[in-house]
């Protein structure tokens, strides 16, 4: 997930990065059920302390976009609107299906495209 953070900004980093995920959630590039690095990978990949973005997925999780499934990881919780969020998460779950099956981008493409033909 490639979030810009300024340091030299006078918004702290877990807000801007809080702002950015709220941001691509809302323009629909983060769909309800997409899997969220975890608050390490994340760390580390902005170069920021664990605990800023631990306050920010804190505060998207109170503000119930994000959803903490356990030892599962963090996912998109919601767009606010259920007919987004429904068909977000069927394209999650057919994501997760075409990996498995060992399935590039265009053949999962291919197979839409035909079921959107029928």
């Amino acid at each position: 997930m490639d979030i810009p953070v300024d340091h030299h900004s006078a918004v702290p980093p877990y807000e801007q990065l809080r702002q950015n995920i709220v941001a691509r959630v809302r323009s629909g590039e983060l769909t309800a059920g997409t899997k969220i690095p975890t608050v390490r990978a994340l760390a580390v990949q902005l170069g920021l302390a664990p605990n800023t973005v631990a306050r920010a997925y804190r505060e998207l999780e109170q503000d119930g976009v994000l959803e903490t499934r356990g030892r599962l990881g963090s996912f998109i919780a919601s767009s606010g609107d259920p007919t987004q969020d429904a068909a977000g998460r069927a394209a999650t779950d057919y994501v997760t299906v075409i990996r498995r099956l060992g399935l590039d981008d265009e053949a999962a493409l291919r197979y839409v495209r035909a079921a959107l033909a029928e």
